[in-house]
């Protein structure tokens, strides 16, 4: 870190160190924040709500005393929260207002951490670009006329122009890693069940996750250490101590093992393999032992994620009706008013995906798409199991691609799903994944994904954390 940086740029656990020896004030962060949202908000739009900085002013005085000091996160807009709407980036939500905070928010809050804003995202979460919002498209602070991934793109474009310290985003079958890849982020979808769901807009409940967004590993460690734990109130929450997940950070990888699945780089381009093979040189470099494996089931993962997914989504998305969420639709009949206000108010991907979900659970076709598909979903789990007995994690490129341009994949869904082909099988499996900058492909950030066993988040970490310390830094979008 250069004697330059404003605040805003320094990661959360370099603030807290200088606030704990007196040199800075919380307010200084605070101020440093606001002057980038207001400097590169109106290119990136990166928020859809923000909260007024005289309130995150005021309240770092009181927070002063508690570990995050008062200093601000940017939150994803399915997370629920009482002091900004949420809205999914819907215009079903559009005025949503909730009357409870999610866990997670809960949680920081007691940690003394303020709510800055609300982030953009593909409606309800259905997305790998950020460009599905019923509000607008984020752009990529990298480059503006490329989009910042997605559905979490608006909390990975925060984080990249320095616009937030650190955010919360939800991952589903990519979407916190993914954004963090075209950002250059780092960005971590824990162990399904450790981050509690309570509070999260459910797109698809076996899969969803909420995790953190943040600059450099030893953040996202240090945010997972607030996020996780058991929570009654979510049916799936694991029960089971929380671990320090910053603990390991500095200790050596001499030693780990270290899979390569063949399948992930098989369509790739020269450049993207060519970072693949710096990912292996340098972990060798650290010690670990380096191996080719395979995932056999891979190539069955994106049909399987998309019937999943959808038919949970037709199912979760049936709540919202025109009666409850929104603007009633007058003078119809009921079932009128329905059928009005979901064509109305739900964008065409989300269209799509509950369609393809009420199809796969129809009369009929229930045990012949949705019923196959769970078990294929078993055999990608198998194939991870099966490879963890002889590896201690698992690395490979996040996505195929860097950043694409905005528009480049709107009218070619199958081209947009298939980039999350490389993360969507461990959201299928319920295992954790990280991704950190890895270097560039096309001028543009590209993320090594790292991915471990169920549970096994000190241990990528740790990995991620060493890659990090001998891996020069992407660039970021203020110094190009």
């Amino acid at each position: 870190m250069n004697a330059q940086q404003s605040l805003n740029e320094k990661p959360v656990h370099e603030l807290l160190a200088l606030i704990e020896k007196g040199e800075i004030h919380p307010r200084d962060v605070i101020s440093d924040v606001y002057r980038a949202i207001a400097q590169r908000e109106d290119q990136i739009k990166a928020y859809i709500s923000i909260a007024p900085p005289e309130h995150l002013l005021q309240g770092c005085e009181r927070l002063r005393d508690r570990p995050l000091r008062g200093l601000p996160i940017a939150v994803k807009d399915n997370i629920s929260t009482v002091d900004l709407k949420t809205t999914c980036a819907s215009k079903f939500l559009e005025n949503f207002q909730p009357i409870f905070d999610a866990t997670v928010i809960e949680r920081l809050k007691d940690a003394g951490a303020q709510i800055l804003g609300k982030t953009n995202l593909d409606e309800f979460a259905m997305g790998s670009s950020t460009e599905n919002s019923a509000f607008f498209p984020t752009r990529n602070p990298h480059d503006l006329e490329r989009v910042p991934g997605g559905s979490s793109g608006g909390s990975a474009a925060a984080v990249a122009a320095h616009e937030a310290l650190w955010a919360l985003g939800s991952d589903t079958g990519g979407s916190i890693r993914q954004p963090a890849s075209f950002c250059g982020i780092v960005g971590l979808k824990p162990t399904y069940g450790l981050v509690s769901r309570y509070g999260l807009v459910a797109f698809a409940s076996s899969l969803d996750q909420i995790g953190p967004m943040t600059k450099d590993v030893r953040d996202c460690a240090l945010l997972l250490n607030f996020i996780a734990g058991r929570d009654r109130r979510d049916s799936t929450s694991l029960e089971r101590p929380c671990d320090d997940y910053t603990r390991d950070l500095g200790q050596d990888i001499k030693g780990f093992r270290v899979g390569v699945p063949k399948e992930y780089i098989v369509d790739i381009s020269s450049q993207a393999r060519a970072c693949v093979e710096a990912w292996v040189k340098i972990f060798h470099e650290l010690g670990a032992e380096v191996r080719e494996i395979s995932l056999p089931h891979t190539e069955y993962a994106i049909p399987t994620y998309y019937l999943i997914s959808s038919s949970e989504a037709s199912a979760n998305l049936a709540r919202f009706d025109g009666v409850r969420y929104t603007k009633r639709i007058s003078d119809l009949s009921v079932e009128a008013m329905f059928a009005e206000s979901r064509a109305r108010c739900f964008g065409p991907e989300v269209k799509r995906r509950i369609m393809i979900g009420t199809y796969a659970l129809r009369a009929g076709y229930y045990e012949a798409w949705y019923g196959k598909a769970q078990r294929v979903r078993t055999l990608i789990r198998q194939d991870f199991e099966r490879a963890f007995q002889t590896v201690d994690i698992i690395i490979s490129p996040t996505s195929p691609t860097p950043a694409f341009k905005l528009g480049e994949r709107m009218k070619d869904p199958l081209a947009m799903y298939l980039s999350d082909i490389f993360t969507v099988p461990a959201s299928l499996a319920g295992i954790p994944a990280i991704s950190i900058p890895g270097g560039k492909v096309e001028g543009l950030p590209f993320g090594l994904q790292i991915i471990g066993d169920k549970l096994q988040e000190a241990k990528i970490l740790r990995a991620a954390y060493a890659f990090e310390q001998s891996h020069a830094p992407a660039v970021s979008p203020t110094e190009q």
